[in-house]
């Protein structure tokens, strides 16, 4: 009804929905994105094209680094750069940290190049049916007689919904086949993120380290910030119907995340509840940043094949209140019943 009614008051669809293109005094691009439902959302193209802060109704739900966003700065390793921000892409041969090839001598370094790459050909487009706005862009991971690999990013923002919707396809214009390590490093924080917050999904839970281990019966809840804390992760096989689900939820807030797990079947679970640094990860991906070594001895080292593509879809969700909560719960207690663990990919070594 509010589409069909705005027509009747102006012609222009960015007051419902609008994207601006500008730039930070240090020459980084950036473009802002809102719409009527309370979102805005700042995105990076000279930092692969990745989502920065997102509000809703003035309410973050990121934890930033100080002095963000970073300029890409290739002297300077990853934890220096990272931006924090609701996406930081990891990959794209490699994610997880840093590693010296065993048969090339390959130096990679933590969670890959991808994040600091610049998109080119980006674009803006309003559209009208329905109200919408898509920002797209390219971004090449490519060296001489090395890996060539295009990613192709839409995200589309409707006008009317508290949702965004991220597309994108990698493609290998190699003459031979590449590693593909591919995961979405989503970041929350405060206040979407606290104590008591509970992290909602369908899934089989394998704690990574030692660390993890110790506090397994409770992977699902946030604690209070504490000083020096070590870092828990958990990796999860999802389990799905037509499509994977997780989310961060409170009494009357939260956030969810819904994915294809048949390109994405990993699920990462970072929980950092550290004081000042509070910020915690779910990361859908190709992989579980575990680094090309491990995941090819692993035999879990994806590789795109010369001229192969492969499309990407996830979707990322404010719940605003109460209800919203109450149906996503529904949602996941369903996958848990109707749905099946992702196959053919194996954790198994990091069984409790």
């Amino acid at each position: 009804m509010l589409e069909a009614d705005s027509k009747l008051y102006n012609a222009d669809t960015r007051q419902l929905v609008h994207a601006r293109q500008t730039q930070f005094p240090d020459g980084q691009r950036i473009i802002d994105i809102s719409n009527a439902a309370g979102l805005n959302c700042a995105i990076l193209p000279d930092r692969g094209l990745d989502l920065w802060t997102v509000t809703y109704r003035g309410i973050p739900l990121t934890w930033i680094s100080p002095g963000a966003p970073c300029p890409a700065d290739f002297g300077r390793n990853w934890l220096e750069q990272f931006n924090g921000g609701v996406l930081v892409t990891c990959g794209l041969t490699h994610a997880g940290k840093s590693e010296t090839d065993p048969q090339t001598g390959q130096e990679r370094g933590i969670h890959g190049e991808y994040s600091r790459l610049r998109a080119r050909a980006v674009s803006v487009r309003h559209l009208t049916e329905p109200y919408a706005v898509e920002v797209s862009g390219t971004v090449w991971e490519t060296a001489l007689f090395g890996v060539h690999l295009a990613l192709r990013r839409t995200y589309r923002l409707p006008f009317d919904a508290t949702v965004i919707q991220i597309t994108d396809t990698v493609t290998n214009h190699s003459d031979v086949p590449a590693p593909l390590m591919l995961v979405y490093h989503l970041n929350f924080g405060f206040p979407l993120i606290r104590e008591g917050t509970e992290m909602l999904t369908a899934s089989q839970v394998h704690p990574r380290d030692e660390a993890a281990r110790s506090n397994y019966d409770r992977w699902s809840i946030y604690d209070a910030p504490v000083p020096n804390y070590a870092e828990q992760v958990f990796f999860h096989r999802p389990v799905v119907t037509d499509h994977a689900a997780a989310g961060l939820v409170n009494e009357d807030f939260g956030v969810a995340i819904r994915w294809d797990a048949s390109t994405l079947p990993y699920l990462t679970q970072w929980k950092n509840t550290r004081q000042t640094h509070y910020v915690c990860g779910i990361e859908p991906g190709t992989a579980i940043p575990e680094g090309q070594n491990a995941a090819r001895a692993a035999d879990r080292l994806t590789m795109l094949e010369p001229d192969e593509t492969r499309t990407f879809d996830l979707e990322i969700s404010v719940l605003p209140d109460e209800g919203a909560i109450t149906n996503f719960r529904v949602e996941v207690d369903k996958l848990r019943a109707d749905g099946a663990p992702v196959t053919g990919y194996s954790l198994d070594e990091f069984e409790v």
